[in-house]
């Protein structure tokens, strides 16, 4: 009698798997999803650059008028950070841009958000301003080094991309 009582404590358990199995395929099958959805998450970054305009010590870059297919996908502005503004975007070929500005003009900070591009010796005129050209593995950057702080633009992206977004960047300062 003893034995027949495990058997039958094992065949509910099976039972009981095999209806929760049925019913986690039906709500899959009847749950709508789109496997080729775009999973990046794209913000606002208008709040974020009026604040950090008006905290950083230098004029703040953030891009106008740059095509709709410019997506963004991240911003943050770190003050304790050696007043660290950055602005993430995918461009129209998915590919990776960001802007990124400090008071740490050291060249550590530079390999630090530039993946480790080194400069190429080499620039690119972008509008009225030459930007050094950084080349590297990862990521290609343009750099602009001004009295105290320095702005990078910097990705996957090719450098007409990234020269292209530089020429959207709208430097202000809101203090």
């Amino acid at each position: 009698m003893a034995g027949m009582k495990g058997k039958q404590t094992v065949w509910d358990m099976v039972r009981s798997l095999a209806v929760i199995g049925v019913v986690v395929a039906g709500i899959y099958l009847f749950v709508p999803h789109d496997d080729k959805a775009d999973p990046t998450r794209t913000v606002d970054y208008r709040v974020e650059t009026i604040t950090a305009r008006r905290a950083a010590p230098y004029p703040v870059a953030a891009p106008v008028g740059l095509p709709e297919q410019w997506r963004a996908t991240s911003v943050t502005y770190e003050r304790k950070n050696a007043d660290a503004w950055h602005l993430g975007f995918l461009d129209p070929q998915q590919q990776y841009a960001a802007v990124e500005q400090s008071t740490d003009t050291s060249v550590k900070y530079l390999e630090r958000v530039t993946q480790k591009a080194t400069a190429s010796g080499q620039t690119q005129q972008v509008g009225d301003t030459a930007w050094e050209r950084w080349d590297g593995e990862k990521y290609d950057a343009l750099v602009r080094r001004e009295q105290g702080y320095v702005t990078v633009v910097t990705g996957t992206a090719s450098f007409e991309q990234l020269g292209a977004l530089a020429a959207a960047l709208e430097f202000k300062q809101g203090r």
